[in-house]
This record gives structure tokens, sequence and C-alpha cells, in this order.
């Protein structure tokens, strides 16, 4: 098991810990020497424990003054000391130094000048105090070498440690900067282009990455930019170099000369008066794929293009047997030129219907075609949008009376006035409602809402059926896409939705879809078409009983 790295020790606070330690043991020492310690031998000890103490108490907090504080808090107590034990030539005098001991402990390098500087200060002081005869007198014999040997040993520890954190700090360094220049250099090795750094004359000094073909990197360092393009070259490569130097960036297409059928492109910029970067790379294969980019979008401009013309040829050719086909068929089932038996009535019903739903599908596709070929054109005009939305629920009355689908429509009672395409308007409604029905059960109920606020006209289709998986919903509204089962599939084309949202795009509206497994499906379109603010008219119940008995109008508080 892995623990908790340990904590590094604090070289700084162990020696600290040393000097109070040392301080200790030379005052029990001194209590045991022959005759009497004087009382100024006692209060240089003070005086040099005193800065130890505070320093552990503070230790590592405080910001910079903090320090520079402590610093001085050292070379007064250092000084006093030595003044207390005979000035500089005294016992003590070594504790002059202890700022600068205190200081090369410290994680900052700065410090050192402090506390060199508050050293040279407090030895000044020790020997004004001794010239002025301000200092009692030394201590002597076993006392002074006790005194000196605290002196010369911490001040000597401390000093020693500051040296060798400094060495640490050193290694440490350069082991991260050769770290970082060795993960700089792996980074350059590996990059797919040759970069380079260059003198404004064309003298390279380092190159690192990959040479384009046609470059040699060593011809490159000995003989610089001039020597790997062909002669044709060469004044272009030079130009390049004049405009980085006055403009901070240029680029030049050129042939190299180990490879006359590649291109190699140089780009540089400038980082100092005296010094650019550039990166040289294979544009032929660029060249090559943007030549064949071009080509695949012309063809597939080509290819949507002739669809279009395709589609437009077929729409028409399909129309018209398909329109004589629905008009025959028509008269069959009206009887018009005599009697039919009941099963060819029922015949003539069905190649009606199926010329009608082909119609839809032809009419569908045409539409996507000309969307996709941005060639649809909105046909705007002022009216109200309720007439679309009963019309198309009227056409797909027959529909939901089969499904056993209950119709319903929330419509405003008062005219809603739209600025839009009345065809695009009624096809939204249409796609949306049949798909409705296509996917609820029988039993179940299809709710269209229709209203106007703040300049948005809003559309909401809802229905109890069985809902559309996530997977599904993801690619609901792109052209041909379907959900449901086989037997739902087949009644389409896949163009519904996407119909739906194309309309609402070109009309600069939205389409929104909401649903869920066995919860249902509610669509909303949202157009930006109303002239101004709707009318503020009454809660009332439109009447849409001619629309069938399975279409059926209520407002919200009304309960329908």
């Amino acid at each position: 098991m892995i623990g908790p790295r340990p904590r590094e020790a604090d070289p700084a606070r162990l020696w600290r810990l040393g000097w109070l330690a040392a301080v200790g043991l030379t005052a029990g020492a001194a209590a045991l020497t022959p005759g009497v310690t004087p009382t100024a031998v006692w209060l240089a000890l003070g005086a040099g424990a005193a800065p130890a103490l505070a320093a552990l108490l503070v230790g590592r907090r405080g910001g910079d003054r903090v320090q520079s504080l402590m610093l001085v808090f050292w070379a007064v107590g250092g000084a006093c000391a030595a003044i207390l034990t005979g000035g500089v030539s005294g016992a003590m005098s070594a504790w002059c130094l202890a700022p600068a001991a205190a200081a090369s402990t410290m994680s900052a390098p700065r410090r050192l000048a402090e506390g060199a500087a508050l050293s040279l200060i407090g030895g000044a002081m020790a020997a004004l105090g001794q010239l002025s005869g301000l200092t009692p007198a030394a201590p002597t014999g076993l006392l002074a070498f006790l005194l000196g040997l605290l002196a010369v040993a911490t001040t000597g520890v401390g000093l020693a440690a500051g040296l060798m954190l400094t060495h640490r700090r050193a290694g440490q360094s350069a082991a991260r900067h050769f770290s970082e220049r060795r993960g700089l250099e792996t980074l350059l090795d590996g990059l797919p282009h040759l970069a380079i750094t260059v003198t404004p004359q064309g003298k390279v000094r380092a190159a690192r990455g990959g040479a384009p073909a046609g470059i040699e990197i060593e011809v490159l360092l000995r003989d610089g930019l001039a020597a790997i393009g062909v002669r044709e070259a060469r004044l272009g490569l030079n130009a390049a170099l004049g405009e980085a130097r006055q403009n901070g960036a240029a680029s030049v297409t050129f042939t190299p000369v180990q490879a006359p059928d590649r291109a190699v492109t140089l780009d540089l910029s400038r980082i100092t008066p005296n010094l650019l970067i550039g990166v040289l790379r294979d544009s032929t294969a660029e060249s090559a794929h943007a030549a064949a980019l071009e080509q695949a979008r012309n063809d597939a401009e080509g290819l949507a293009a002739g669809r279009a013309r395709f589609l437009a040829n077929m729409s028409h050719e399909l129309r018209t047997p398909l329109n004589a086909i629905m008009g025959f068929s028509d008269i069959m089932r009206a009887r018009m030129f005599g009697a039919l038996s009941e099963r060819y009535g029922e015949y003539a019903q069905l190649i009606h219907e199926s010329g009608g739903h082909l119609l839809d599908l032809i009419n569908d596709v045409l539409d996507m075609s000309k969307i996709e070929a941005e060639r649809y054109e909105l046909t705007r005009e002022t009216f109200d949008a309720r007439d679309p939305t009963t019309a198309a629920m009227r056409l797909l009355r027959v529909q939901a009376d089969a499904a056993g689908v209950a119709l319903r429509g929330v419509l405003p009672p008062a005219e809603l006035p739209v600025e839009a395409d009345r065809r695009a308007l009624k096809q939204i409604v249409l796609n949306l409602v049949s798909n409705a029905l296509k996917f609820t059960p029988r039993g179940g109920q299809v709710t269209v809402t229709l209203d106007g606020h703040d300049g948005i006209m809003e559309l909401v289709v809802a229905d109890t059926g069985v809902g559309i998986s996530p997977e599904d919903l993801e690619r609901l509204g792109r052209p041909y896409e379907q959900a449901g089962g086989a037997d739902q599939r087949s009644r389409g084309t896949g163009l519904g939705l996407s119909l739906v949202r194309a309309f609402a795009q070109l009309h600069g509206g939205e389409m929104l879809i909401e649903s869920r497994l066995g919860a249902g499906t509610t669509v909303s379109v949202r157009l930006p078409v109303l002239p101004g603010p709707p009318a503020d008219v009454e809660d009332d119940v439109l009447d849409l009983t001619r629309l069938g008995p399975n279409v059926v109008a209520f407002h919200p508080g009304r309960g329908g």
C-alpha cells in the first residue's frame, strides 16, 4: 500500500531549533563554570535566543515585509549580544553575522543581500559600542571559550546550511530546465513540418522536425535558405526574408533543388529584430488535396443540379398520366357513364386514393429538391392563419376517422392575421397531423393548437401516440429519415418533418420536437410572421363542427 508522501523537513526550522538548543546548552555550561557568571552574559544569551524563538513562531507566515523585519530582529539581537560580551573583539562577535546566516536559510535568494547588509550594520554597531567604552568587560577563560564556540558554531552551521540549500535549489532548477528542454526538443522533433530559426540574411541557426521532400537539413544548416531553392526561387526567398523583418510575417512557396516536382511553403515570423522563426512544409499534398476538394465540390454541385433537373422532369412526366388516372377514376367513382358493380366501384376508389397518395409523394420530393437547391421561393401574403389550418384538418378527417383517432383543434376564436406562404403553412399542418395520426393507436387523440404572441405564430401538434425513441429523435428532421416499424415506414418517404423544418427555416422560424416512448409526441413550429401584436379577444370556442365528428375544437379554460 502506498501511503502519503512524507513531508520534507524545513532546513531553516531545523537550524533555528539547533540555535536555541545550543544557546540552552551554553547557558547550562555557563552556570556550571567556576565563579559568578556576569549578568551581561545572560543578557547576551537572551538577545541571541530571542530572534530564533520569534522566527520559529512566525515560520513561513507573512509576506516579504514580515521576513525583512525578522532579519532586522536577527541583526539587533546579534549586535546586542556582541556588545554585551566585549564588542567586535569579544567572544560573541561572530553573532554579528546572524542576519546573513538567517537569510541564507530562507527560500528567497534575494534575502542574502539584505542579510549581508544587516550583518555589516550589526558589526558597525558593535564596533561603535566598543570604541565608545559602553561595552562591559569581556568574559575570559572557560566562559569566553564557551561563548565563542557557541557564536561560531551557530553562525557557521547557518551559513553552511544556506550554501547547501542554494546548491540544492540550483540543482533542482537545472534539472527542471533540463527536463523542460528535453520535452521541448521531443515536441519539436515530432513536428510534421520543419521548424527553423533563421537570421534576416538567410543563415539558418537551428532546425527541428520533419523535413519536407527535397529539403536536406545538413545543406540547410551549412548553406542557408538560398541553397535549398532553385535559381528562380531564390529571389522570392530573399524577398520573404525582407518582408518578415519589416512587417513581422511573410510566406512564400518555392520549388526545392532536390525535388523539382514538389512545392514547399515557408512561413516566416519575426521574434527579434535579428532573428526569425520559420516553418517549412510540403505544399504539394496540400495543393492536391485542395484540388481534389474543389473537384469534389464541382462534382457534387453537378450531381445536385442533375438531380434537380431529373426530379423536375420526372415530376412533370409523372403528373401528366397521374392526373389522367385520377380524373378517369373519379369519373368511374361518380358513375357518370353508367352503373358499376360494387367491386368495380371499390377498385375505382382504391385507384383514386393510390393516385392521390402518389401525387403527394411526388410533390414532397419536388419541394425538398427545390429547397435543397435553394430554389424554393416563398409566396408571402397576408391571410388568416386559421384558414389553411382548418383546411388541412378537414382533408385529414377521413384519415382520422379510419384510424379511430380524435382530431381536436384549439384555435383562436378571432382572426389571426399572418404574413406567410399559405401553401407552406397548410403543408406544415398536413405533414405534422398525418405523422401524428400514423403513430397514434386507435382511441388516441391528436390536438392542433394555434396561437400568436409577441410577433410569433406558434403551431403545436400533440398526440397521445407511441412516442419516439431517443435514437430516432436524433435522426428525425433530416430528409428521408423515418421512425417506427416497417409498416409505419412504408407509408411515406421520410420527408414530412424535414419539409416542416425547411418551411419553418424559410420563414425565419424553427421546429422543436419533444417526445418520450409511450407518452406521445409534441411538435412545435414557431414562425415570426405576425404583422403586429395579436388582438385581445375573449375566450371562446371556435365552431369547427363542420370538419367532422372526430374533429373537436376547444379553448384552454373551457375544457373543450
